[in-house]
C-alpha cells in the first residue's frame, strides 16, 4: 500500500475531527452549516487531505456517480438486510406500517455521517409523528452499526449492506481510489476491517423518502459526502 502522506501522520487527525464533530452536534444551526464546520476543520488540519477529497468529488461528479439511482416517481427496489443485532429487516414490512426514509451512510467512522445521524435523531419525534420509519444502511459489519446506533441514542436500525450489494443495485457504490485509501488508512480508518473486505468501496451518501406504494417521493443523492438532505426537506416530503 502507498505510504501515508506526512501531513496525515504528524497530527492527531481523528482526535481533532472528533472535537469538531462534538462542536457541530451541539451547535443550534441548520444541518448544512453544521456539516460545514467539520469541512472547515478538516481543511484547516490538512489542506492536502481536503484537496484530495475535492479531486475525488470531481471524479465522481464527472462520472455521474449516483445519478441513475431511483428518482421521484420510480419504484424503490426492496431490500432484506440484517440490522446491528442480526435480525432481518424487510422494506415491504416497514412500508406496510407507513412511509419509509432510507439513508445510505459511509460508516460509523465518518464524521459527516455521525453528524447526519445525530440530526436525524433530533428529528425522530417529527418523523414518528408523520407515521414514518427510518433506516440507516452502511457497508459495515453489525458491531460497528451497533456503535453508531448507541452513539445516536435513537431507535432507528442500522442495516448492513455487505459488500455494498444493495448500493450497487441502486448505482450508488463507488471506489474511493488509491489516494484516499492511503490517506484514510494512514489516519487510522481501516475500512477493510470495518467492512470485512479489502475493496475500499463506499456508497454515495443518499436519502430516499419512499411512500407506502413503494415509489420514491423525494431523494437526495450527492457524490460530495460533505452535503446531505436538509432535515426540513425530509419532513416536507413526509407531508
Amino acid at each position: 500500500m502507498q505510504a501515508a502522506p506526512r501531513a496525515m501522520t504528524e497530527q492527531p487527525l481523528m482526535t481533532a475531527i472528533d472535537a469538531a464533530l462534538r462542536q457541530a452536534i451541539a451547535l443550534d444551526a441548520p444541518l448544512d452549516q453544521r456539516l460545514g464546520l467539520i469541512r472547515d476543520a478538516v481543511g484547516a488540519l490538512s489542506a492536502e487531505f481536503a484537496t484530495a477529497v475535492d479531486r475525488l468529488v470531481a471524479r465522481l461528479e464527472a462520472g455521474g456517480a449516483g445519478a441513475a439511482a431511483p428518482a421521484p416517481g420510480q419504484p424503490m427496489p426492496p431490500f432484506v438486510l440484517p440490522d446491528e443485532a442480526g435480525r432481518l429487516v424487510a422494506m415491504p414490512r416497514l412500508l406496510a406500517a407507513g412511509p419509509l426514509v432510507v439513508n445510505f451512510h459511509r460508516g460509523h467512522w465518518c464524521p459527516y455521517c455521525r453528524l447526519h445521524r445525530a440530526a436525524l435523531a433530533e428529528t425522530a419525534p417529527a418523523i414518528t409523528a408523520a407515521g414514518a420509519s427510518l433506516v440507516i444502511i452502511t457497508p459495515e459489519r453489525g458491531r460497528y452499526g451497533a456503535r453508531m446506533r448507541a452513539e445516536a441514542e435513537d431507535r432507528f436500525p442500522v442495516l448492513t449492506d455487505m459488500d455494498n450489494g444493495y448500493a450497487m443495485s441502486l448505482n450508488l457504490a463507488i471506489w474511493l481510489g488509491a489516494e484516499l485509501q492511503a490517506m484514510l488508512g494512514g489516519a487510522g480508518w481501516d475500512l477493510a476491517a470495518y467492512q470485512g473486505n479489502p475493496a475500499w468501496m463506499l456508497p454515495v451518501p443518499a436519502t430516499f423518502v419512499v411512500g407506502t406504494d413503494g415509489l420514491v417521493v423525494a431523494r437526495h443523492v450527492d457524490p460530495d459526502y460533505r452535503r446531505r438532505m436538509a432535515v426540513e426537506d425530509l419532513l416536507a416530503a413526509l407531508g
